[in-house]
């Protein structure tokens, strides 16, 4: 049995909370580069020009890299071999506290949807747990803002909807999201389950490495037309028109009853933050 202390875990999340925010992972870099290599498009070159060079300056001046530095999004990959010595969800909320006072990242969280009082530390964090085999505890900080979050969207299709249905849906909420979520985007796509069980799939796409597709050939292949179709609607970088609206789709699926088809769409800014440590 491996014993983590409480403690810990609240060290790891404060780290991650102000890496996220300053470091985008090599994999969006990348991405954002070949895009603009790629890219036609004058004003949409100078766009994404400018968004290199704000990440680098991030990273170089150890400054966020947007304004909104999110709400606290902690993925927890438990082992059945794992004993966590202490309060884990008091522990995972003192770290984004930390995190969010030591790293002068901006509070973004109200107590309650409807009053709008402002928790003042960021907390609480957005926790999700899996309990896998072994003694590894995995711990993923996604800091998600809501200029994209605002634009994801759920739909409960029907079976008879299909294949069509289902990309059709997806590009119509690319499409009606327009520049509001600061293109280009990484688009996460949750099929099956349930209501809930969808949106947390398409979250968890968001933290798939741009690039890497999905192992099944059939999801692999529409995660390509998807990105072809997404591009092909010259939102652009920024919306200022273009070739490069969304990086990359990902799509995660899980089993689903005879009679339902959900389907999630989790839209992420060029900004896909995520920062990961094992303990």
């Amino acid at each position: 049995m491996k014993i983590v202390e409480a403690a810990r875990i609240t060290e790891v999340v404060k780290g991650l909370c102000i890496r996220a925010n300053r470091d985008l992972p090599e994999d969006v870099q990348a991405c954002l580069r070949s895009g603009r290599d790629a890219e036609p498009w004058p004003l949409a070159q100078d766009t994404l020009d400018k968004i290199i060079a704000n990440f680098e300056l991030a990273a170089s001046r150890r400054l966020p890299i947007c304004q909104d530095t999110g709400l606290a999004c902690v993925f927890l990959e438990i082992g059945a071999e794992v004993h966590i010595e202490g309060d884990l969800y008091g522990a995972i909320n003192e770290g984004v506290r930390q995190g969010y006072q030591e790293g002068y990242l901006r509070k973004s969280v109200v107590a309650d949807p409807l009053n709008r009082v402002n928790t003042g530390d960021n907390t609480p964090a957005m926790v999700y747990l899996e309990v896998a085999p072994g003694d590894r505890l995995g711990i993923t900080v996604a800091p998600k803002g809501f200029g994209s979050e605002n634009m994801s969207q759920i739909k409960m299709l029907k079976p008879s909807d299909g294949e069509a249905g289902v990309m059709d849906f997806v590009v119509s909420v690319v499409k009606v999201a327009g520049s509001n979520p600061c293109p280009p985007l990484v688009v996460g796509v949750g099929l099956g389950g349930t209501f809930d069980k969808a949106a947390l799939l398409a979250k968890k796409a968001l933290l798939r490495p741009l690039g890497q597709r999905n192992p099944v050939a059939y999801y692999r292949d529409l995660e390509y037309v998807l990105l072809e179709r997404i591009n092909a609607l010259g939102i652009g970088p920024q919306g200022f028109g273009g070739a490069t609206t969304a990086l990359s789709v990902a799509i995660e699926t899980m089993p689903t009853h005879i009679a339902g088809l959900p389907c999630a769409v989790n839209i992420n800014c060029h900004v896909a933050r995520h920062a990961q440590e094992d303990l």
